[in-house]
């Protein structure tokens, strides 16, 4: 049993020299596992893995978010667990769950890499059955699989996770058919992929779910699919939220039309949602409060705007806020607010003389500003970080 916490400590033990690929062992699999205040799962998590693998032929990475004790509950657990077991506790949480999948990649030293979560939703029982069909029929990748034939998702907890499931998979199956044409559930968070057929470079991860870049990115050759039941979760709660969302909307993206599009796309979501306070405010303003169009239509930007820059700042561009916070609301608040000089008098054109509703007059403007503020916020306000030379 080996428990393996300081970073360096942990590559120097895995690889001869800080920066080459890991030396592969005689291990048949390294079970990578990504946990993020998973306390309450740790024990039964280790104990079921260490009943269903032979202990020589394993080891066990996890690789922690956490911010309560996780780490040292893993340390505590691994001094009874058979199977050697390294921590790798991360402070930055770079690329979210999909960026620790893709460390604990690294660190593997496994002919297989299976990837599975902590929460037990996955049964680790299953683990022996990826690795025994990827070995058998020649595969590259070997995704556990809720649709297979088989396979369910029961452990879902209430009907508006299935719904969000099931429509994240099919519109995921549509933008990708080429590449998912042999993987039912591309959602899946349960796989074991061939080391040697993985490009750990090639990989850009963001959010939690790694197995979509890996397939649409990596291109493995065989995929072959098993199926197995979703499990209810062990315990703690699930940690799906909104952010998630949009960050896998965001990664979609990225994945099919490339880093510049996809900004513009989910700059355009978010812009779509500030509408909703914007025209709520006005409506407010002129029809609760009388107060004239024009200046309630400059009001009502503001508004629309800080709820825009709370988006942008915190989804959008989260690796670009090189500037300082009050740095970065200034230039964003100047440039939501400038284009009022161009909206203001288009508005009253609108609706004093083409006699249109004020908030059909006021959507109008809206859009016709939506690419501007997003070429000088991309190009300005979050302009990428210029490369530094390479000494020579």
């Amino acid at each position: 049993m080996t428990v393996t916490t300081d970073r360096s400590k942990v590559r120097a033990t895995m690889r001869g020299t800080i920066g080459e690929p890991p030396a592969r062992t005689a291990l048949r699999q390294t079970v990578v596992v990504p946990t993020f205040n998973e306390r309450d799962n740790i024990a039964t998590l280790l104990g079921r893995l260490a009943a269903a693998l032979p202990a020589g032929e394993t080891e066990i990475v996890f690789v922690d978010d956490s911010t309560d004790d996780t780490p040292e509950v893993i340390r505590a657990a691994a001094r009874n667990c058979p199977i050697p077991v390294v921590v790798h506790h991360r402070e930055d949480g770079a690329g979210g769950l999909g960026g620790a999948v893709v460390e604990g990649m690294r660190l593997a030293r496994g002919e297989w890499i299976v990837v599975m979560d902590a929460d037990l939703q996955h049964p680790p029982e299953i683990v022996p059955g990826l690795v025994g069909a990827g070995a058998r029929d020649g595969a590259d990748l070997v995704v556990g699989s809720r649709y297979a034939g088989g396979g369910n998702r029961d452990g879902l907890a209430g009907g508006y996770r299935r719904i969000v499931s099931g429509g994240s998979t099919v519109v995921t199956k549509l933008i990708f058919r080429n590449s998912l044409l042999q993987v039912s559930d591309p959602m899946s968070g349960l796989f074991a992929i061939r080391a040697s057929s993985l490009e750990v470079e090639e990989l850009r991860p963001l959010g939690y779910k790694i197995l979509l870049e890996l397939v649409v990115r990596n291109r493995p050759g065989r995929i072959v699919e098993v199926p197995y039941a979703f499990q209810p979760r062990h315990a703690g709660e699930s940690k799906s939220s909104l952010a998630e969302g949009l960050r896998f909307v965001k990664h979609l993206g990225l994945l099919r039309f490339g880093a510049q599009r996809a900004r513009m796309l989910l700059f355009g979501l978010i812009g779509i949602s500030g509408l909703l306070p914007n025209q709520a405010v006005l409506w407010a303003l002129t029809h609760l409060a009388g107060v004239h169009y024009l200046p309630a239509a400059v009001i009502a930007n503001m508004v629309a705007v800080g709820w825009n820059f709370a988006l942008v700042d915190r989804l959008l561009y989260r690796s670009r806020r090189d500037r300082p916070f009050a740095g970065r609301f200034t230039r964003f608040f100047l440039l939501g607010n400038a284009d009022l000089l161009l909206r203001i008098p288009l508005l009253a054109l609108l609706v004093d003389g083409a006699h249109l509703g004020v908030l059909w007059a006021n959507l109008i403007t809206l859009v016709i500003s939506f690419a501007a503020r997003f070429a000088v916020s991309d190009k300005v306000i979050y302009r990428a970080r210029a490369l530094k030379p390479v000494p020579a």
